[in-house]
């Protein structure tokens, strides 16, 4: 019988958690503990509606108090969790207390991969609300806003930065934009949306040294060019949360080890959110997400699971992104692909692009496609192996696929 459930994180994860906890019935103890001194909210507007100052703090609470004293949800805040002890299901707070509760989830998220070398009062990573305001003030007219990294973080910032008024220079190591994830076709295709709105793309430069001086914050890059700007954002990906599990007896790799019901190796905790590593059925392997959707998700997943419903998490990952005033979407999961089909007209930036291996469609990514995406999601999930040429022929509709 559990009766009381501690979650150790206070984002999306935690919230989603602690409202399907209280949605299935559960009327035990619910405690959630979060370093940040505010209440869980939403963190991608931080990078775009918030950073451009189109939202305030109120539109991205999760959690109001008035929610959780109606549903009797304590959230302690401002408190750091020092250390997981598995085998009890406790945590220890910095202050050397420990809490025990029937069932353990962790969610304490991730934090910004900080780039070696580069530090100073121009430097900026974005993760929290105190990110995006102190980032907000350098984001104005004829400002030179250096971005390193041209992930979905990097890319976002610098959309805004641009829209702001702002001069962008982005810094990418790789040949092209989120090559890792979309591959080189669809990566240039990224580069090239970029380029046509006016960023200075550098792409396969890496910072090789960092300085500031007389008020300006300097790079000089591996091919030896010098890029002179106001402020310097660093997105370069995250890391997990995992040093409070350190010696808990819980396995850890590159996150938390869970399996598809989100369950550590240690029996009544569980994980879930960005720093869990989970393994999925449908792609048979275990994989670390980083996004809204799947945080909301896989925080459902793990509440449902520590209430005894065994539900297995399988949807296939979707994630969006909206710069540079395109919708950029991405759904399933392809490490590996022979084929990619292209439906639309990649030039003029809207297309959706299938991922094949071996005839099964693994993944789609398209720029202002959501709903051929969506589709395409749900193909994923039914690990379709769709006509190519179908896919390809705007004149399909591709629900008849389904």
């Amino acid at each position: 019988m559990i009766r009381s459930v501690i979650v150790a994180g206070a984002g999306q994860t935690a919230a989603v958690a602690a409202r399907t906890l209280r949605r299935r019935g559960f009327e035990g103890d619910v405690l959630l503990i979060g370093e940040e001194h505010v209440a869980p909210y939403q963190r991608p507007p931080l990078s775009k509606e918030y950073l451009a100052g189109e939202e305030s703090g109120g539109d991205l609470c999760l959690l109001t108090e008035k929610w959780c004293g109606d549903n009797d949800v304590e959230l302690r805040l401002g408190t750091r969790v020092a250390a997981v002890r598995g085998a009890e299901r406790a945590v220890e707070l910095a202050d050397g207390s420990v809490l025990r509760a029937d069932a353990l989830l962790v969610a304490t998220g991730g934090r910004p991969r900080r780039l070696p070398g580069v530090e100073g009062e121009r430097v900026r990573y974005l993760r929290t609300v105190a990110d995006a305001d102190r980032l907000r003030a350098d984001i104005r007219p004829g400002a030179h806003v250096i971005v390193v990294g041209a992930g979905f973080i990097g890319s976002e910032v610098a959309s805004t930065a641009l829209a702001g008024g702002a001069r962008v220079t982005v810094v990418e190591r790789a040949g092209h934009p989120l090559a890792h994830v979309l591959g080189a076709r669809m990566g240039a295709a990224c580069a090239a949306l970029q380029r046509a709105s006016g960023v200075d793309l550098r792409t396969g430069e890496t910072v090789r040294e960092y300085a500031e001086s007389g008020g300006h914050a300097a790079v000089l890059t591996g091919s030896g060019r010098v890029i002179e700007g106001d402020v310097v954002v660093v997105g370069v990906g995250m890391v997990p949360n995992v040093e409070p599990l350190a010696g808990s007896g819980i396995e850890l790799d590159d996150g938390v080890v869970v399996d598809e019901y989100c369950r550590t190796s240690v029996e009544g905790v569980y994980a879930a959110g960005d720093v869990a590593r989970h393994y999925h059925p449908l792609f048979d392997q275990r994989i670390r997400v980083e996004h809204f959707d799947h945080a909301s998700g896989h925080g459902m997943a793990a509440a449902k699971n520590i209430l005894g419903q065994r539900v297995p998490y399988t949807s296939p990952h979707w994630f969006w992104s909206d710069q540079f005033g395109r919708n950029l979407q991405y759904a399933g999961h392809a490490r590996e692909w022979d084929e990619i089909v292209v439906r639309g007209r990649v030039e003029e930036f809207d297309f959706v692009a299938f991922y094949l291996d071996k005839g099964v469609l693994r993944a789609a990514f398209g720029m202002d496609r959501g709903g051929e995406v969506a589709v395409a999601r749900s193909l994923v999930a039914a690990r379709a192996v769709p006509d190519p040429a179908a896919l390809r022929d705007e004149d399909t509709d591709l629900t008849e696929l389904l």
